[in-house]
């Protein structure tokens, strides 16, 4: 039997990253992660709901902080993949302290890129980017669509993305990009729009909806998005770039209402509309043809039942859910 390729995770925390990392487990996969926070408990954990975390390697490393650690880490493992979930998130705190996305998610980046160059075990390096980079979107988009970036975050994602595609043209590095559409599913961070909704509903509070919830998404379940990432890694093309999506494109006006209609919440009671956020775009559309075409991919979670499973996950770990914060922490 063939030995089992090792895959290597950064920013294994993340709630992708750790669908990821369960999906992979899953698939038979040797599995190893790097995130600056600690695990959490386990409703908040896909690989630890599966009995799968006895399988997995952790460390609790900062790629601003514990550098040498990393590559230390990394000779060690030798993995045949890199996966990079890595990064500062959260679009309208970028504008806070643009320093801060530019050090982790270019910086900092750009440098481990560079000791990643000339090491011959890595196959393929994976990087899970955003279509933020494009800019609101007026039409459906392809790969090959310009960057147009309007926000410090997406700023970062785009230098990012450019950096690693020069790194394939003057040294063959293997890399690979992926845009994704909105993440969901059970396990999500509490302060994304789904669970925060649920949530919400369930305390009796007031949704604030930034501009009356006219921004366009589309939103793809967790497995599906980790599925995509596994099908990149055994069939993608070094130096392509891949969309995955559904065509199920929503407004955060019209998402709210159906997660009210599961919940059997009067929508004009329960919100109360708010500013939109600085920078905000409108929509973001992409074309998922290739990958649906090129990798054989397609997502098996319609946006309902996605819903559903992520209502049944709070449900389930109401009492645990409800003790936590709900908006997102910043941490320097």
């Amino acid at each position: 039997m063939r030995a089992a390729k090792t895959v290597f995770v950064l920013g294994a925390n993340s709630f992708a990253g750790g669908c990821f990392v369960a999906h992979m487990l899953q698939h038979g996969y040797k599995v190893v992660g790097i995130n600056r926070s600690d695990e959490k408990t386990p409703e908040f954990v896909p690989y630890k709901l599966a009995n799968l975390g006895q399988y997995y390697q952790f460390y609790p490393y900062d790629i601003n902080v514990h550098y040498s650690e990393i590559c230390q880490l990394i000779e060690q493992c030798s993995p045949q993949y890199i996966v990079d979930f890595a990064g500062q998130g959260m679009v309208a705190e970028s504008w806070q302290n643009p320093h801060q996305w530019y050090q982790t998610n270019v910086v900092a980046k750009s440098k481990l890129i560079n000791f990643l160059k000339d090491k011959h075990f890595l196959e393929k390096y994976v990087r899970v980017s955003t279509p933020e980079v494009y800019g609101s979107t007026e039409q459906l988009i392809s790969e090959s669509s310009n960057y147009n970036p309007s926000t410090p975050y997406a700023i970062s994602h785009a230098t990012i993305d450019m950096h690693l595609m020069a790194y394939h043209k003057q040294f063959d590095f293997p890399a690979i990009l992926t845009r994704f559409s909105n993440f969901y599913g059970p396990t999500q961070q509490l302060y994304r729009i789904i669970p925060r909704t649920m949530i919400y509903a369930k305390l009796g509070k007031k949704l604030s909806l930034h501009g009356g919830g006219r921004a366009i998404r589309a939103f793809i379940y967790g497995d599906d998005a980790a599925n995509g990432l596994r099908l990149t890694l055994e069939k993608g093309e070094i130096g392509q770039s891949y969309h995955f999506s559904t065509d199920e494109f929503v407004s955060i006006r019209d998402l709210v209402e159906q997660i009210n209609q599961v919940q059997g919440v009067n929508f004009d009671e329960f919100v109360q509309i708010s500013e939109d956020r600085l920078g905000k775009d409108l929509q973001y559309l992409m074309n998922d043809s290739k990958a649906r075409t090129e990798l054989s991919w397609q997502p098996q979670v319609n946006l309902r039942l996605g819903l559903l499973y992520t209502l049944d996950w709070i449900e389930s770990h109401w009492d645990v859910i409800q003790t936590q914060p709900l908006n997102y922490i910043h941490k320097v």
